[in-house]
């Protein structure tokens, strides 16, 4: 995403990523950039939070029309947590046990099933 903004930025069209890996976003050089600290895949907001996803759409918004410079980027006053522990905890298979994994398996698989199933109505 962060090249092809980058080649759409080249264009004349003005972009915004959200996304949760500071590090490999900012390394890529992407023109604004509005950093949440949540595990990976939640860019958007907490899943089904509206509240927090309508938040992360207007910072969005504000950072397409105010970034200063190029290469901006503006982190989100979202917190997944108060408590930062779970970024050891979240996803780390060394501290899950084999049930847990396998519910994690369950549940993903069960996303996948009605996003299919969403992705197939349209």
């Amino acid at each position: 995403m962060s090249l092809v903004a980058r080649h759409l930025e080249a264009n004349g069209i003005p972009t915004v990523i959200m996304g949760c890996a500071k590090d490999i976003v900012e390394h890529c050089g992407v023109p604004r950039f509005l950093f949440s600290d949540f595990p990976l895949g939640n860019s958007a907001g907490r899943p089904f939070d509206l509240e927090s996803q309508a938040l992360t759409l207007e910072l969005t918004l504000r950072v397409l029309e105010t970034a200063p410079a190029a290469r901006t980027t503006v982190q989100s006053p979202l917190r997944w947590q108060e408590d930062a522990s779970w970024k050891l905890d979240f996803s780390n298979l060394d501290r899950m046990t084999p049930e847990q994994i396998a519910e994690r398996r369950r549940e993903f698989d069960e996303i996948k099933a009605i996003a299919k199933t969403k992705r197939d109505e349209a």
